[in-house]
């Protein structure tokens, strides 16, 4: 195996992993995701800052894991059958 396909592997591995540790990760409260930015940044931010941030990243981690799924679906439909 070459190290370009190794790469391209690791990347695509990468690109189903991020967003779905994103989502498991991610803290159901807002007050812990504005707690959480505090410690990570020393800045703080509202309550209601926290929460939409919260259901954006939500929003973004899965319309990827959407996109990544209709990317292979569309790869394996357009497979040649042998």
């Amino acid at each position: 195996m070459s190290p370009k396909n190794c790469c391209k592997r690791g990347a695509q591995a990468a690109g189903w992993v991020v967003p779905g540790m994103t989502l498991a990760l991610l803290p159901k409260c807002p007050a812990c995701v504005a707690a959480y930015i505090a410690v990570a940044t020393g800045l703080g931010v509202s309550l209601s800052t926290a929460a939409y941030l919260r259901t954006s990243v939500i929003v973004v981690s899965i319309a990827v894991l959407a996109l990544l799924a209709t990317r292979t679906a569309v790869r394996w439909t357009r497979r040649p059958s042998n």
